[in-house]
């Protein structure tokens, strides 16, 4: 379920159900997943008795489920006019877990936002392509106060990197975030792939605003060349604690992070510590060792973050990471789209118990269930000792 029109909201009941889910407070994603991987889908939450719901959460979170979100009709009205409101030639669309067009490589991840709020080209939603071209992207961050070298470094990088294929993941922040955005969207003007998204830019607002505002032309760019991504609802402000947590968002899409500018202490460096976490690459570009801009960077290089200093060295490792399946990211692409399962995304390649699959995915165990007998059948997925099932991957 994709909705996209204010018609199709008010018959979906099923998108009414995961806006409530998403506004329910205090619940939390981990505790939400739960009662997805119990119910089967989010309308069912709400026909299971509290006492089913005692078995995923704990008692005051019981007691707020049973309870409407605060200023429901307003949040109803206020997402139906965002989604009748998409500007020729663009579209609003909000994205549940497990959808189809829900980013396979947030699945991999620990904690995958519960829906996604997402405005793109028109033509990019009626291709019938992924939205989300993973692995063919890189996220790019950096300080919002970078040097006039940071810049430029961010913006050529970026252009050389989306002219040979890879979609930039960044954040819409001032300074090096910015700079990445606008160095992909350049790469329209050389005449880049109108259908790819060139640029994605995850924030920490509701889709209904732009932070910072003087990024507005900037957004709307984005908007028509690429992708402008949240998980929170419209309405939100842009609150402090919204930041760190999208850095996930941003490296989860990403199959590597690039930092350009860091200082000792900066969010850039939560980004790239997700990264790892996440198993994706890091990479780092040095700067002079007077400069408290290249401190963070040069921190990332002493463990173990990859030295760039052209973006042949971005391209060269990510490269020799998909070599094992496909000699060229474009290939590797089309693998993703037309033939890999999207069960076995989700599974990632360490073992997994069968909770925990359905935590990533929100399938209900039957169907879960289901799907991986037929993996297991065709020789993908190993069942081991203690209800533990692993991906099976061959050279």
């Amino acid at each position: 379920m994709v909705t996209s029109s204010a018609q199709d909201f008010h018959h979906d009941a099923e998108t009414c159900a995961w806006l409530r889910l998403l506004l329910t407070p205090g619940l939390g994603r981990s505790a939400a997943r739960r009662l997805l991987a119990k119910a089967g889908s989010a309308e069912q939450i709400w026909q299971l008795p509290p006492a089913i719901w005692r078995e995923c959460v704990t008692e005051a979170q019981s007691q707020t489920l049973a309870r409407w979100p605060e200023q429901w009709p307003t949040h109803l009205e206020r997402l139906q006019r965002w989604l009748n409101e998409s500007a020729a030639g663009c579209f609003h669309a909000m994205v549940p877990l497990g959808h189809a067009q829900y980013p396979q490589a947030l699945l991999q991840t620990e904690d995958p936002p519960l829906l996604l709020f997402v405005q793109g080209p028109l033509a990019l939603q009626q291709s019938g392509q992924p939205w989300f071209p993973y692995p063919q992207s890189l996220a790019m961050v950096g300080s919002r106060n970078p040097s006039a070298q940071g810049l430029v470094n961010a913006r050529e990088m970026a252009q050389a990197l989306a002219e040979q294929g890879l979609c930039i993941v960044s954040g819409l922040a001032l300074g090096i975030d910015a700079a990445a955005h606008e160095g992909a969207l350049k790469a329209v003007r050389k005449g880049s792939p109108s259908l790819a998204a060139l640029t994605i830019a995850v924030v920490g607002t509701g889709l209904d605003q732009v932070y910072p505002r003087a990024h507005q032309a900037l957004a709307a760019q984005i908007t028509q060349h690429g992708l402008i991504v949240s998980e929170y609802p419209l309405g939100s402000e842009p609150r402090p604690g919204h930041f760190p947590q999208r850095n996930r968002i941003i490296s989860g899409l990403s199959q590597g992070t690039l930092v350009v500018e860091a200082a000792l202490k900066s969010g850039s460096l939560i980004t790239a510590r997700l990264a790892s976490e996440q198993g994706r690459e890091v990479f780092a570009i040095p700067g002079s060792i007077h400069a408290p801009q290249a401190k963070g960077c040069h921190a990332l290089l002493r463990q173990g973050a990859k030295l760039v200093e052209t973006a042949a060295d971005v391209l060269e490792e990510l490269q020799d990471i998909n070599r094992p399946e496909a000699p060229t990211h474009q290939v590797q692409a089309a693998m993703n789209t037309e033939a890999e399962h999207p069960l076995l995304q989700a599974l990632g390649h360490d073992p997994l118990t069968l909770d925990s699959l359905t935590e990533r995915t929100g399938w209900d165990a039957a169907h879960l269930q289901a799907q991986l007998m037929e993996l297991e059948l065709d020789g993908q997925v190993a069942r081991l000792p203690g209800g533990i099932y692993q991906r099976i991957t061959r050279g």
